[in-house]
């Protein structure tokens, strides 16, 4: 009786801790939240800072409308790569601009 008892202490232990690895759960990888900017950065840039900008144009639709914007009409990208547009927050209807660096910048 005591070596079934014995298996039956390793084997829970054993199956205890095939259990606990199957229950740990991983975070799915996901874009930094956009930064609302109104004043200088660190370096003293005022943003939008002008840049290489890699957002297509629904993307920067999706970024704004992340950060609460909605109705996001006639965005298009100027020569400094800066994305701008109109948009509505708050009940307020502003200017909205988004930088390479995501930052969003209204007014």
């Amino acid at each position: 009786m005591t070596k079934t008892l014995g298996l039956a202490v390793v084997l829970g232990i054993i199956g205890a801790g095939a259990a606990f690895a199957q229950t740990v759960a991983t975070t799915p990888q996901v874009n930094p939240p956009a930064v609302i900017a109104t004043s200088p950065d660190a370096k003293g840039t005022v943003p939008p800072v002008a840049g290489a900008n890699s957002f297509t144009e629904g993307e920067a639709r999706s970024r704004l409308e992340g950060s609460g914007y909605i109705n996001v009409t006639g965005l298009r990208k100027d020569d400094n790569s800066v994305w701008h547009g109109r948009a509505m927050k708050g009940g307020n209807s502003v200017n909205v601009a988004l930088d390479y660096q995501g930052t969003i910048v209204a007014n």
